[in-house]
């Protein structure tokens, strides 16, 4: 009997991988004696094959000739990681083809990312999709059209609820992108404007995105304890999946502030019983303790923002609003974490703390923020997480893995590479298989990204190749733009992006539009 077990296991595992039999005669390029993590199953050693840019088989021993063969032993060989949440449109629409090459990805192993997000989407998705065409890019991506820049163009910059005619256009836009192949509606819902929506408009929207079989995704209207607290927050993106029939996927998930640490469990048990209800409800985190944001949206309150960047320059010089307006900046620096909490890095204060720049200034914080922001709204790191939450929160199997990639914080650059090395080797909060699969095939899985996200038969071949006891982040909070160390070889669809540890300069990224749901969109 343990025999015959035996023998069905291997079947089954050359079934599912296709073995030597199975192997194709010839191939382009094959990855030989690695352990494989195919997105799916338990690891094994063995050899990937990849012809034109599929992979044709999947095995532990295949008896195929190659025109290349990359030898993987002691390496990791994994699908290419999947980021769900970053603000890369402009890196992938720049006029420098080294920098569409998106290398602070293909260094951690990331073939695949999604832009548009926090509500910052284009209404023109289909420029975005076509512009891979005129200029070549490093990764794959997918795009979110946003519900800040639709509202923005419509409503403008003010306080108010649209009218009629207005919600009317917004859908007509919402529905529009989605068949130019939006991946769904994004929102930034803690961010003015789109913070002055009521739920019923944001729900409206999202409707309109499910009629095209899109997805919603929110960073949520608090994190922490600004308005309707993080709670509440969790809440409300439910309430838009069930009154909507979205499936919402919550990014970068977080309990931000000194207010809310500890809450980790809390908002994980909503989501829970939320998803036990039926409803399709997920998240991804970045793991990081601080979180990375502007000055003004971190420490201004929301009625000094009504109207834009003018209205709140003229706030901050009327003499009748200098009481409030100090004591709600204290109150949410406070929420911070102090002024030392704070980070700055952009502009003329870049790679300090805010409770330098106060000294340096000779005044208390508030009068040193309020001096920085009438310079601009600088990009801003704050240290405001428990790690007991971070952890909390990784443990989901619903929680994918997200870089929320912006300037000025090490995310951009290290947070696969992070996840891996202090999460997976040094404190052991996931297996090395859960951080692979919820860093790829979890993600495509659930986004619906046909043929990505796992090392099968059919499948395009994005593949990272990986040393264990290497793959580490080099980037730090004084130094956020250090290439991460450890990958050997990355694949993009089938064409090698980082071979023998460097950039090869080659774009074979693509855009990925989302199919609508057969027959929503009509000409």
């Amino acid at each position: 009997m343990r025999m015959i077990a035996r023998m069905l296991a291997a079947t089954a595992v050359a079934g599912l991988t296709l073995g030597a039999s199975a192997a194709p005669k010839g191939v382009d390029l094959l990855i030989r004696g690695g352990t494989v993590y195919t997105g799916s199953d338990a690891p094994f050693t063995g050899d990937v094959a990849i012809s034109g840019d599929h992979i044709v088989a999947v095995g532990r021993h295949l008896t195929v000739r190659a025109t290349r063969t990359i030898d993987a032993h002691g390496m990791i060989v994994a699908p290419g990681f999947i980021d769900p949440h970053t603000h890369m449109g402009g890196d992938l629409a720049s006029a420098d083809p080294q920098r569409r090459l998106i290398p602070m990805f293909l260094m951690q192993g990331v073939t695949t990312a999604f832009i548009g997000n926090d509500g910052g989407g284009a209404i023109d998705v289909a420029k975005v999709l076509n512009g891979a065409r005129a200029k070549p890019v490093g990764i794959n991506y997918a795009t979110y059209t946003g519900f800040g820049t639709i509202r923005s163009a419509v409503v403008g910059a003010d306080k108010r609820d649209p009218t009629s005619g207005e919600l009317a256009r917004m859908k007509t836009m919402v529905a529009t992108a989605m068949c130019q192949g939006a991946l769904g509606l994004s929102t930034g819902l803690f961010y003015a404007p789109q913070s002055f929506s009521k739920t019923d408009e944001v729900v409206a929207l999202s409707a309109e995105a499910a009629k095209y079989g899109g997805y919603y995704d929110s960073h949520i209207r608090d994190e922490s304890s600004y308005n309707i607290g993080l709670l509440a927050a969790i809440d409300e993106a439910i309430q838009i999946a069930r009154d909507a029939h979205i499936p919402v996927h919550i990014s970068h998930i977080k309990a931000l502030g000194v207010d809310l640490q500890g809450k980790g469990p809390e908002v994980i048990a909503k989501i829970e019983a939320a998803r036990a209800a039926g409803l399709d409800v997920t998240a991804s985190q970045y793991p990081w303790s601080a979180s990375g944001t502007s000055l003004v949206a971190s420490l201004v309150p929301l009625w000094a923002q009504d109207g834009g960047r003018q209205a709140l320059l003229k706030r901050l010089d009327d003499p009748s609003l200098a009481t409030k307006l100090h004591a709600d900046i204290a109150e949410n620096m406070r929420r911070r974490g102090g002024p030392d909490s704070l980070l700055i890095v952009e502009g003329k204060y870049r790679n300090q703390r805010l409770s330098a720049v106060a000294k340096a200034m000779g005044v208390d914080p508030v009068a040193a923020a309020i001096a920085a922001i009438r310079l601009g709204d600088s990009g801003t790191v704050s240290f405001n997480q428990s790690e007991a939450d971070i952890a909390a929160f990784m443990r989901q199997p619903w929680v994918m893995t997200d870089s929320d990639a912006s300037g000025g914080h090490p995310r951009m650059y290290a947070t696969f590479a992070r996840k891996y090395a202090k999460y997976v080797v040094a404190d052991h909060v996931l297996t090395l298989r859960e951080f692979i699969e919820r860093s790829s095939s979890v993600t495509a899985d659930w986004f619906h990204l046909a043929g990505r996200g796992h090392l099968k038969a059919g499948a395009f071949a994005d593949v990272v190749v990986f040393d264990p006891k290497s793959y580490a982040p080099r980037a730090t909070y004084e130094a956020p733009t250090l290439l991460a160390a450890g990958v050997q070889t990355v694949l993009v669809n089938g064409v090698p992006a980082v071979d023998a540890g460097k950039m090869t300069g080659r774009a074979a990224g693509r855009a990925l539009p989302h199919t609508p749901t057969p027959g929503s969109c009509r000409s």
